[in-house]
């Protein structure tokens, strides 16, 4: 495919092996899938899935990526859907990570057990990744799901979080006040695009700061230009739900 392809000189992504650790996180941020682990270093698997605009660059911790101006072959987007069509959506990155891996849980259903006093529950988790910053845009349990975006403290603080909110539901977790809110609008604005989300809730602290997460559904939902439906609901500092449009609990 790249032989044939019409050469110019454009920008494009450059990876500096020798510091490169293969960790992997540019593969997550790369939504063309312009970027492969191959023998324990990242490398750019064809000229023309890489757009060249760089946004695998900020994932790396250790600086090893670069964008140059060379020639190369066009950035094809036809290629890139054809190309992410046939891409198996988990990467098993050599850092071992879970967290880096998408996985999705069939059938998963809570049940209890009671062993003397004691109530054990199975979790109704469906998927993983969780954390916003490591869910690829295009990830199959978000396909015709209804989404659950929580702020990190949530499943801590509210006790029947997995009845109330996760059952059934895609979940993604940030924290509107020490992650990077920018990055998140960006990463959140590609999945409402990407995928065929049907409704999101979000699910956040009654502390001021982190209504954040709220104005960053809403700002994605208005830059996505999807129409999808939004509700709020708010969680006290003791764990009460204290309630919002369409609170579900």
């Amino acid at each position: 495919m790249t032989g044939s392809a019409t050469k110019t000189n454009r920008k494009i992504v450059k990876i500096d092996e020798e510091k490169c650790d293969g960790c992997g996180l540019c593969i997550i941020s790369c939504a063309e899938g312009s970027l492969k682990i191959i023998d324990g270093k990242a490398k750019l698997i064809s000229e023309v899935y890489c757009d060249g605009l760089g946004a695998c660059l900020g994932e790396c911790p250790q600086d090893a990526i670069s964008i140059e101006e060379r020639v190369a072959a066009e950035f094809d987007e036809e290629a890139v859907k054809h190309h992410l069509q046939k891409k198996p959506v988990e990467e098993n990155l050599p850092c071992g990570c879970s967290s880096a891996m998408v996985t999705q849980f069939e059938g998963q259903v809570a049940e209890e057990a009671v062993s003397g006093d004691k109530i054990s529950r199975e979790s109704m988790l469906g998927h993983w990744p969780v954390q916003l910053t490591l869910v690829p845009p295009n990830a199959p349990f978000l396909q015709g799901a209804d989404m659950v975006l929580a702020a990190d403290c949530v499943p801590f603080a509210y006790a029947s979080f997995h009845e109330d909110f996760l059952k059934g539901n895609a979940l993604l977790v940030a924290c509107p006040k020490l992650d990077d809110y920018q990055e998140h609008l960006a990463k959140l604005t590609d999945i409402f695009c990407q995928s065929d989300i049907r409704s999101v809730k979000v699910v956040h602290m009654e502390v001021p700061c982190c209504s954040g997460i709220v104005h960053l559904a809403e700002q994605a939902k208005a830059a996505s230009g999807k129409n999808l439906p939004l509700e709020d609901v708010t969680i006290t500092v003791r764990g009460d739900c204290g309630g919002g449009s369409g609170s579900g609990c």
